[in-house]
């Protein structure tokens, strides 16, 4: 299914209807106009009011006096114009009062929207896991741009003020369309595990250097998908078993870890924060950079390359690329974001 550039088949149905209408319409004002030049000689401008009045029934006299073939055309314009017209203001009317055209308006708003964003994150699929993906992303106040073929979810992007788009994201046309060449994350979590590969596939090949994060309905499929190029392969249900042995074992220390990684109401919170080449604690041990006193962060683990230290002395040293997973309040990892 090729994508529908923001618009809902509705919309497309009307448009391609309104193009017919006006099609026919057209055709049968020219075969008018030129018939009564040819049969009666008259002027062009004569010739086009007459088809006019015929066409739109408006009741007003002859232009001049019609000859025996000019009635008998007359008629035959009566029959077939007035039946195009009737169907071209029916069309027309439509268009009007069912709001396709605030729709259209609104459709070109939102693409504009989409077209001006970078370092945003596409959302492939919007089933019950997309979903709550789309609420911790808004919860969070990052960009991002649903992508889902199902016109009955369009209420509810409009209800959430989400971006989104009406295709299928197995096809690049529809991703070109959600910004990936500019995007930094992608989502897919489509219902299927073929078609999540296929986006996977197609996601990387636009954009070699966007993170993708892809739903494998199976454990056997989570190594097709990383084979694919998804840098991670989740699968709900086994995270979804793992989540509730660990409720059942440690409670506490399961809610803990929610409201630190999840809440709201808590005043800590854990970041991962990449260290640039230009930071002021590069190349420093964290004894040196003195980050606890500065910012009142404490770093957790540090990941370098592939490899997590999961408990940092004071003494490692802090490189360029390097991850901080750092925990505090919003204020202190804003002032450990100065720092890195």
């Amino acid at each position: 299914m090729e994508a529908r550039e923001f618009k809902t088949r509705d919309s497309l149905s009307i448009i391609s209807r309104l193009k017919l209408a006006s099609t026919l319409f057209l055709f049968v004002l020219t075969i008018g106009v030129a018939g009564y030049v040819l049969i009666e000689n008259w002027p062009v401008l004569d010739a086009l009011y007459m088809t006019v009045i015929t066409i739109t029934t408006v009741g007003f006299r002859e232009v001049k006096s019609l000859s025996s073939a000019g009635k008998i055309f007359t008629l035959c314009l009566i029959v077939g114009g007035v039946g195009t017209g009737v169907y071209a203001l029916g069309i027309v009317i439509e268009f009007l009062v069912e709001g396709h055209l605030r729709g259209i308006v609104g459709e070109r708003k939102m693409k504009k929207k989409i077209e001006s964003l970078k370092g945003h994150y596409i959302l492939c699929g919007f089933g019950r896991v997309g979903q709550e993906v789309a609420k911790e992303l808004k919860k969070r106040k990052i960009k991002f741009v649903v992508i889902e073929n199902n016109p009955e979810m369009t209420l509810k992007y409009e209800e959430n003020d989400f971006l989104f788009i009406d295709g299928d994201a197995t096809d690049d046309k529809t991703l070109e369309l959600a910004g990936i060449a500019k995007a930094k994350g992608l989502i897919a979590a489509i219902d299927t595990d073929a078609d999540n590969v296929f986006v996977v596939l197609s996601a990387k090949s636009l954009n070699p250097k966007i993170f993708v994060v892809a739903r494998a309905n199976s454990e056997e499929s989570e190594g097709k998908l990383k084979k694919a190029g998804a840098d991670r392969a989740i699968s709900p249900t086994v995270i979804g078993g793992k989540r509730m042995a660990s409720l059942v074992i440690k409670p506490i220390v399961c809610d803990y870890l929610d409201v630190v990684t999840h809440g709201d109401s808590l005043e800590f919170q854990l970041e991962e924060l990449k260290v640039k080449k230009n930071s002021s604690i590069l190349n420093k041990t964290i004894a040196e950079a003195d980050i606890r006193s500065k910012t009142g962060t404490l770093i957790l683990a540090i990941k370098r390359k592939r490899e997590f230290n999961t408990n940092p002395s004071a003494s490692t040293r802090i490189n360029e690329g390097d991850l901080l997973i750092a925990i505090g309040t919003r204020d202190q990892l804003d002032a450990l974001q100065l720092l890195v």
